[in-house]
């Protein structure tokens, strides 16, 4: 976006990153750092927990029709995702604070959004037991998501080319720190909490109905054939990229003329963009980052 044009949005300088507490942040995601460290929980609040660019708005969605869907079938046409689901840690000059947000909504159970890896989490989720729902995206098609979503979101830091964007992912100089680390951080809490279902965005691509279920499963929720079927049709990517409550166009901080906030959210889309070197150069990072642990990924479906 050209500098004349940032101005005439009204816009901050894109933030610069930093190291906190061991992981690479921006200022919107730690200004609030106590309130958010210090926020209660209550024992019936859902977490959606992931790394950025790996499903969030799609199972956040889905949620919020599971449980708000029957009673108020509007809600979903009418109200923001970002008010339906706050973004805990979210903290931008002049809009109301995720905190602020979450501590205001009256419905039950409150669904809370949070891109933290998971030694970030408020401690009062674990005291109170919290469900957590984490969702992962194999690393390649994430990467390609999180250069595009940068390319388009005036609150992120510049994500210079293509090639250098693929090194400091790599290296995890992005918002919220290291994929690799963050993936396997969740995924070893999981080994030992219940209380966490951790998703994969192939499994979701691949087969909704079957996810669904799990995660009905998971939160004690059974459904009606029509209900299900409602739920499925609701997070459909053709349905949300056209619904301005789930796509994030009434959001002046993101040029939709770079880039659509929901772009393609396919599997795959990585091969349109490593070159066969890099493809090989990755492979051999991610074999060695990925040695201990027993966590899989598909990069196709």
């Amino acid at each position: 976006m050209a500098k004349a044009d940032q101005k005439e949005m009204d816009l901050p300088p894109r933030p610069e990153l930093f190291e906190f507490h061991g992981v690479s942040m921006i200022h919107y995601f730690t200004d609030n750092w106590e309130s958010v460290q210090n926020f209660q929980a209550k024992p019936d609040d859902i977490v959606i927990a992931t790394y950025p660019k790996a499903g969030t708005t799609w199972v956040s969605h889905m949620l919020d029709l599971l449980y708000f869907g029957k009673c108020s079938p509007e809600r979903g046409s009418s109200m923001p995702i970002f008010e339906r689901v706050p973004f805990l840690e979210f903290c931008v000059p002049g809009l109301p604070t995720g905190v602020e947000v979450a501590e205001s909504m009256t419905s039950s159970p409150r669904l809370i959004k949070t891109h933290f890896p998971v030694q970030f989490l408020p401690k009062s989720f674990w005291e109170q037991k919290c469900r957590i729902i984490y969702v992962a995206r194999n690393s390649k098609d994430n990467a390609v998501s999180y250069f595009h979503f940068d390319r388009m979101n005036m609150v992120e830091p510049e994500p210079g080319d293509w090639p250098s964007f693929l090194q400091r992912f790599q290296e995890g100089k992005m918002v919220f720190g290291s994929w690799y680390d963050h993936v396997k951080g969740w995924w070893e809490k999981k080994q030992t909490n219940p209380k966490i279902l951790y998703l994969m965005y192939e499994d979701l691509a691949e087969d909704m109905g079957r996810e669904l279920d799990r995660v009905c499963s998971f939160l004690g929720l059974s459904l009606t054939e029509e209900e299900r079927c409602k739920v499925i049709e609701g997070v459909g990517f053709d349905a949300m990229k056209k619904n301005s409550m789930t796509n994030y166009s009434t959001i002046k901080v993101m040029d939709f003329k770079i880039s659509p906030f929901m772009r393609k959210g396919k599997v795959g889309d990585w091969k349109n963009h490593f070159t066969v070197s890099q493809n090989e150069q990755f492979d051999k990072e991610y074999k060695k980052k990925m040695t201990h642990t027993t966590l899989r990924f598909r990069t196709e479906i």
